[in-house]
């Protein structure tokens, strides 16, 4: 029976590369080098901003419903081939307008494809909705708008993108509206940047959930605040490492946050992009960091108690 739950994981990061290669051959794409090559970052990126570029050819070839719901069907497929009951996709559906996809065209196709995967599968999913720091408050708002609009297939509302460039504060609107209507949100910070980050988005956003926090470690405040406020940590080690989040999976602050009481969770963040599952985490994680069952099934009981309604 499958019961681990997978908080972060991102769709666009997510597609299988044979995937990838079949959607560019049926669009005409021409690849100059191997699709792995383009879509699996390097073990060590250097940064956060070279890590999102493989994403670039996934975002390229899911610009039509048929390719949103084929991609979405096979997470969930993974999903199941992992071990995991329940996961929830994030996505940011204003990326995947290049050929007049909609919004809600767009939420509407990666919802069919996540129904299609539970329904073959039996693992449940949740749908989170991405806005970007990068863009402008009115297009997050608009993002926000559909989250609400489109309650019977979204679970959440989330911030991505590097917050060392782009805070998150001009954000508010949206996630001001999403608290009105009692939709649950959680914000990328403490990754690119530090703990300051993390207030922001516990304090300007009131974000439930921190999608990775790994710097919040530098602050003892930060880390009492989210203790005490039942704040979970969405940490995902292989990308955290990748993106030079943290230097080494050994020196990953999940052990030791979680060893001191907070909510850590973990996750995969981009199957694709970092080559791995949740088995793999964990695995890595026993090697590098000396987990054992109690900390595996630790991490697993925050998710399954931070976990968004899903369908």
């Amino acid at each position: 029976m499958n019961t681990r739950h997978e908080l972060h994981c991102h769709l666009d990061g997510s597609v299988r590369p044979a995937t990838v290669a079949g959607l560019a051959r049926e669009q005409g794409l021409t690849l100059d080098r191997p699709v792995r090559d383009l879509v699996v970052a390097p073990a060590d990126c250097g940064s956060l901003s070279r890590y999102l570029t493989y994403i670039d050819l996934p975002l390229q070839v899911l610009q039509t419903p048929g390719a949103l719901r084929r991609a979405a069907r096979e997470l969930v497929e993974d999903w199941s081939a992992d071990g995991v009951g329940h996961g929830e996709a994030r996505f940011a559906p204003q990326l995947h307008g290049r050929r007049g996809m909609t919004l809600d065209e767009a939420v509407t196709a990666v919802a069919e494809g996540l129904a299609e995967g539970s329904k073959t599968t039996g693992v449940r999913t949740g749908l989170l909705l991405c806005c970007l720091r990068h863009q402008s408050p009115d297009e997050s708002l608009a993002v926000a708008e559909t989250a609400v609009r489109r309650r019977d297939v979204v679970s959440g509302l989330d911030l991505a993108g590097d917050e060392r460039l782009y805070p998150a504060a001009p954000h508010r609107p949206a996630f001001d509206l999403a608290h009105r209507a009692d939709l649950p949100c959680t914000v990328h910070a403490g990754e690119a940047a530090g703990a300051a980050s993390v207030w922001e988005a516990v304090d300007v956003l009131g974000a439930r959930r921190i999608g990775h926090g790994v710097r919040c470690a530098e602050d003892h405040a930060l880390l009492e605040r989210l203790r005490a406020d039942h704040i979970t940590l969405e940490m995902c080690p292989t990308s955290n490492v990748q993106t030079g989040a943290v230097p080494s999976l050994a020196e990953h602050p999940a052990t030791r946050l979680l060893a001191q009481g907070l909510a850590v969770t973990i996750g995969t963040d981009a199957r694709t992009t970092s080559a791995t599952s949740l088995d793999l985490e964990f695995a890595r994680l026993r090697e590098a960091a000396g987990w054992g069952e109690r900390e595996q099934n630790l991490a697993q009981d925050h998710a399954r108690a931070a976990a968004f309604d899903g369908k």
